[in-house]
């Protein structure tokens, strides 16, 4: 599997390539800023693109404005960013699309090696990656907005770890219920977020961009 990576800091990037090496990636580019990301997807083509949401100059969010215009120019383009805080507003904006192959994750995820490399495969594979503390966040700041309200407590779980990208089998081995019972709790996410089934949307993605959506977050 083919990654570009841009990170400003020198020792987090060299550590980044290294891990990833030994996992089995190809560090096709290894870069510092947003317009370098830009021309290392174009020349490369990677499988997924990692992105530090802060850059250089200004070190705000250079990196998330990077990543949007290379998704832009290269529709469907996997990115996995990460940040050193929860920003609620830049998650809400990768997600927007609705089209799956975002990540979010905090940079402390990168100790994790087993954890960064399984959401980057997820990532990668078109699926979703978000930090566990960014959708905690997220769904917080929610959960007074209709129908968001309606939600149960346990469908708020499921819905956390549906967008941090568990299948069903993880939910499941996660809040020690049956898949059967997170089935049942996933449809009736669904119908009160009143998500139809349809080929061309991932419900999942789209399940938590209902609750960003109806948020009034700056």
């Amino acid at each position: 599997m083919r990654v570009v990576l841009v990170e400003d800091l020198y020792l987090l990037r060299e550590g980044l390539t290294h891990l990833l090496t030994a996992h089995g990636f190809e560090v096709v580019s290894a870069v510092e800023t947003g317009p370098e990301l830009l021309t290392a997807v174009q020349e490369h083509r990677p499988d997924v693109a990692i992105v530090d949401v802060r850059l250089p100059p200004t070190f705000t969010d250079e990196g998330l404005q990077a990543a949007h215009e290379a998704r832009r120019r290269i529709p469907g383009l996997p990115v996995l960013v990460l940040s050193q805080h929860v920003e609620q507003l830049y998650a809400r904006e990768l997600l927007a699309d609705g089209s799956g192959a975002i990540g979010y994750l905090l940079k402390d995820r990168v100790f994790n090696a087993t954890q960064f490399v399984d959401a980057l495969r997820r990532v990668a594979e078109g699926g979703t990656a978000m930090d566990p503390e960014v959708i905690s966040k997220l769904v917080e700041s929610n959960a007074h907005q209709e129908p968001l309200g309606t939600l149960t407590a346990r469908e708020r779980e499921v819905l956390e770890l549906m967008a941090e990208g568990c299948s069903n089998a993880a939910v499941s081995h996660r809040l020690y219920i049956s898949e059967g019972a997170v089935s049942k709790h996933i449809a009736s996410v669904f119908g009160k977020l009143n998500l139809t089934n349809s080929n061309d949307t991932n419900r999942r993605v789209l399940a938590v961009l209902a609750y960003l959506n109806s948020a009034n977050l700056d």
